[in-house]
């Protein structure tokens, strides 16, 4: 059987307080970030079975981004979203996930920017 590339957990608006990015204030004030998460797996089977241990729980989800943002500081969002694409596609029922992060007002000398980020898609078996 395969995997309906459709059935995906989404959880989108997480927002956290953390101390990433090359700047040094950056790394002492801290600042907010907002991250989105799509992940790709089977759904048929707790949808079937209305049971959560068929599926990936939102509030384990919830906790690996949250410990990711939360955790030791990074220079890069790259790396900061490549940590937690890392922590879900390890889970054996995820085939992929796209995760975004983006800075709340951003500190780009002299620029008015609500939001800036990145996105990255990671998949099993993937040799890039």
């Amino acid at each position: 059987m395969s995997i309906n590339p459709s059935d995906k957990i989404v959880l989108e608006g997480m927002q956290f307080y953390g101390y990433h990015g090359v700047h040094a204030e950056e790394r002492v004030l801290g600042q907010s970030f907002i991250v989105d998460i799509e992940i790709v797996l089977d759904l048929r089977p707790a949808g079937l079975s209305d049971d959560i241990g068929d599926t990936l729980s939102y509030s384990v989800v919830y906790a690996i981004v949250k410990g990711e943002v939360e955790g030791p500081s990074k220079s890069l969002l790259e790396s900061l979203a490549e940590g937690i694409a890392q922590k879900v596609i390890s889970n054996d029922i995820v085939v992929s996930t796209t995760v975004r992060v983006r800075k709340a007002n951003p500190p780009i000398k002299g620029a008015v920017v609500s939001t800036v980020g990145i996105e990255i898609y990671r998949t099993k078996n993937c040799d890039y």
